[in-house]
């Protein structure tokens, strides 16, 4: 991150703060939405819920598939594609405020929505944002250090400074670079405002996904990401409680949310706390940790023995439903899960799943699956590892991967993950999610 970017980020920060001052002390907490849920725009009421389960894991390995994008080439562009996110986020932009639904996306690092004049835009079915009704939306010229420091930004005519994001697939962003005011509202009913937030405000881009969502909310590492602009004020730390997938797609309980949380509510401590580092690597975007064997019940399985091993050697991400690995320890994983369960062995039916069994109740007990990060040994429990796809039949939530390690979401469950920035690390505390 430049000198020049850190000054102009240091300067906007003092708006931040004083903002901020009314919830600096406790922090704040907003609702993080799993894109299956009946509060979520993108609910599908016609799916049961082991559809829903085969979907995400179809979406986690397209999503996948466009990591490590940048070692590949030259040309500046995300690693992601945003429509594979499995969590949304309302927020509202500008002044007076405007509501919108964003991914949130700790593996994207810009904060974008759709804005009228829209040159070419994907549907949008909520209303979009029109800057000119804003005050306190403001162009970003060519000129300031802002324009200057983010990634591959371009002058117009106007001499404003315009931003351009390119995701794996080819889909892309472009549009003004703004500062404007970013309102998020607090699971205790009190809005939280940070003005001068960079912005993308797009009116060309052909990402594939369509729907009530207004663009990303990236989370992510990099320098235009919601957390690094938002700083000191949240003492660089944040954190999530992820509910069970199938918890989070039941209509019974949809008034339940998993949470984002910021500043101090986000620190993670008490008993069963386990903390590892957060490796620097590039693309920065990234929170790679260093993930040194797996366990099956009391067998271990080494991950330092894969050509993928080394510090950073895993990603952490959000936005991906399994747990993808490099093919070889993927192989010794699931060998290790043969030799434990004891079950009949049968095919996915959808063919997204390499491992499945039959169960004949739900009274089987799977086996324990421990992550052995650098310093933390993380439990697994099987509702996190194994998972339903059809009636009477439960898959192993790993993949195996051809490009690299992903963290996923589902082994995430009814954990409190935090990440605090200042101190470069992860903390993982066993939790239900559903009393946070």
């Amino acid at each position: 991150m430049s000198t020049r970017f850190l000054l102009a980020l240091f300067l906007f920060s003092i708006c931040f703060i004083i903002s901020f001052s009314h919830a600096l002390n406790n922090g704040f907490s907003v609702e993080l939405i799993h894109r299956d849920s009946p509060k979520s725009p993108l609910y599908q009421a016609t799916e049961n819920r082991y559809q829903r389960v085969v979907n995400a894991a179809r979406r986690s390995i397209n999503r996948a598939n466009h990591f490590y994008k940048d070692s590949l080439t030259n040309t500046p562009k995300s690693t992601v594609i945003p429509d594979k996110g499995e969590y949304l986020m309302t927020y509202s932009v500008g002044t007076p405020p405007f509501k919108v639904y964003g991914i949130a996306d700790t593996g994207s690092d810009i904060i974008w929505l759709q804005c009228e004049p829209c040159k070419q835009c994907y549907k949008q079915t909520t209303p979009m944002f029109n800057p000119s009704k804003s005050s306190s939306y403001k162009k970003l010229p060519c000129s300031s250090i802002l324009c200057q420091s983010v990634t591959d930004t371009t002058c117009n005519e106007q001499n404003s400074c315009q931003y351009s994001i390119t995701y794996g697939d080819q889909s892309h962003s472009q549009g003004d670079l703004s500062v404007e005011t970013l309102t998020l509202e607090s699971t205790t009913g009190r809005p939280v405002s940070f003005p001068r937030t960079v912005i993308g405000c797009g009116t060309d881009n052909t990402v594939s996904f369509q729907g009530a969502s207004s663009g990303i909310v990236g989370l992510g590492g990099g320098p235009s990401s919601l957390i690094t602009q938002l700083g000191s004020s949240i003492d660089g730390k944040f954190s999530y409680c992820l509910l069970p997938l199938l918890l989070e797609s039941n209509t019974v309980e949809s008034t339940t949310t998993s949470k984002l949380n910021f500043g101090d509510v986000a620190v993670v401590s008490g008993d069963g706390v386990v903390s590892t580092p957060i490796v620097k690597k590039d693309p920065s975007v990234f929170y790679y940790l260093t993930l040194e064997a797996f366990s099956v019940g009391n067998k271990r399985v080494e991950f330092g023995g894969s050509s993928h091993g080394g510090e950073g050697n895993i990603i952490i991400d959000s936005g991906t439903t399994l747990t993808l690995l490099p093919n070889d320890v993927y192989t010794n994983l699931e060998s290790a899960v043969v030799e434990s369960v004891k079950l009949e062995r049968v095919d996915d039916p959808s063919q997204t799943f390499g491992l499945c069994y039959s169960v004949k109740s739900d009274g089987y007990d799977f086996p324990l699956i421990t992550a052995h990060f650098k310093d933390a040994d993380v439990k697994l429990h099987s509702m996190s590892t194994f998972v339903p796809i059809a009636d009477g039949i439960v898959c192993l939530a790993f993949t195996s991967s051809q490009i690299g390690a992903i963290f996923g979401n589902l082994a995430q469950q009814n954990l409190l993950v935090g990440y605090d920035l200042k101190q470069k690390t992860v903390s993982f505390k066993p939790m239900d999610c559903t009393k946070v």
